[in-house]
């Protein structure tokens, strides 16, 4: 595992060497939360993901605020061909036009189920049992998807949404809060477990 401070270890994935990288596993990875505008910025990003590295993603995430909006579904729902050339040229995100077409169409799909829930509310109602709490010891026992990732894609498919692969989805799911996977031996394993302790589910 990667240093942190003296006797204390962090998961091993964000590296040494990346404060950015790390400063996102030790402060928002995994943390708890029922923001709907976070909530759908972190699962159009997690698509765009998809096939590349998160850090790849982590290091544009400036660029695709700005490109998008700021994630506002209410203006992404509106862009036309004009706007999918401009984001196409804009070197700053990752420019593929079916990412991009997707981005539209989970705007669409963010705003009608808004008319009836949150996007927080059905999430966290897909969690009978509450957020998945591991206690994994090593990078190898965590999954690239589970049973749980697939209903949560499925159910996302059914109302619109694309780019929602199960492992795409599970990916989320260890970002937003859903599961809990820091390594036992992190120190953010118990963290995160004390949010959750005090973390209101959205209804």
């Amino acid at each position: 595992m990667a240093k942190t401070a003296p006797g204390l270890e962090r998961c091993p994935w964000p590296g040494i060497s990346d404060p950015l990288y790390i400063h996102y596993h030790d402060t928002e990875w995994g943390v708890p939360h029922a923001d709907d505008r976070r909530l759908f910025e972190k699962l159009i990003l997690e698509g765009f993901q998809a096939g590349l590295s998160w850090i790849t993603i982590l290091r544009k995430r400036e660029a695709f605020r700005s490109a998008f909006d700021g994630f506002d579904p209410e203006v992404i729902v509106r862009y036309g061909e004009r706007d999918i050339q401009r984001l196409m040229g804009d070197a700053g995100i990752v420019r593929n036009r079916l990412k991009i077409e997707a981005t539209i169409d989970n705007a669409r799909a963010y705003l009608t189920l808004r008319e009836r829930t949150t996007l927080a509310a059905f999430l966290w109602a897909q969690l009978a049992d509450g957020p998945v709490l591991n206690a994994f010891q090593t990078m190898k026992e965590v999954p690239a998807e589970t049973n749980l990732s697939k209903q949560i894609s499925k159910a996302l498919k059914a109302e619109g949404f694309r780019f929602v692969g199960p492992t795409t989805i599970y990916a989320y799911m260890q970002s937003v809060g859903l599961v809990n996977d820091h390594l036992t031996g992190c120190p953010r394993h118990a963290a995160c477990l004390k949010l959750h302790r005090r973390f209101k589910r959205p209804q």
